[in-house]
């Protein structure tokens, strides 16, 4: 699949050996060319960072029973005799994170009980993918880089015809790159 945007480009490969073989892309690529537009032959430069990312998964929350604690309370507010009798507000924290919610808005305990999980769930997850947002975008900061001329790791010379790969130290022709020939500038991941 890819996503074009104005200055950002997204592609998503999928198969069997699709990391692998994108695995060592990241970091910043040097394209040189001559636009069909330059009417005196200069060449133009052009900075393409890469990232390589795993998609990002749905997992699911589970609460464990045991992680739970919960008090029951009278509720507040009007309701007459049967709100200022019963003991229907429910307070649950969850231990582990230290989250804590408070429900007294039915007359019904079960029903404030299931409300209570609901919302603390709702917080938890809420939770969980900031935090994997935060990871998420760590991860393509690092490998992005500054897109400054020292970050290169691949120089591709449309009009030479050369694709020079600055970590091996290895070449290969732009025709076979262009083609999807890899394999000549990491020989291992043939």
């Amino acid at each position: 699949m890819i996503d074009a945007r104005p200055g950002f480009l997204r592609f998503t490969a999928a198969g069997a050996a699709a990391s692998r073989w994108f695995a060592g892309e990241a970091g910043g690529h040097r394209w040189q060319r001559v636009p069909p537009t330059e009417k005196k032959g200069r060449v133009h430069s052009s900075t393409v960072t890469v990232v390589v990312l795993e998609p990002a998964t749905a997992t699911a929350l589970e609460i464990r029973p045991e992680d739970l604690e919960e008090d029951f309370c009278r509720g507040s507010g009007k309701g007459g005799q049967h709100r200022n009798k019963t003991s229907t507000a429910v307070h649950l924290r969850h231990k582990p994170s230290g989250h804590h919610v408070r429900v007294d808005g039915g007359r019904s305990q079960s029903i404030n009980r299931e409300t209570a999980l609901e919302l603390l769930r709702a917080r938890l997850a809420a939770e969980r993918r900031e935090a994997e947002r935060a990871e998420r975008c760590a991860a393509r900061k690092a490998q992005a880089g500054s897109g400054m001329r020292g970050d290169k790791i691949r120089t591709i010379q449309v009009q030479g015809d050369t694709v020079v790969d600055h970590r091996r130290g290895t070449r290969t022709t732009y025709r076979r790159f262009a083609r999807g020939h890899l394999e000549d500038l990491d020989p291992g991941r043939a």
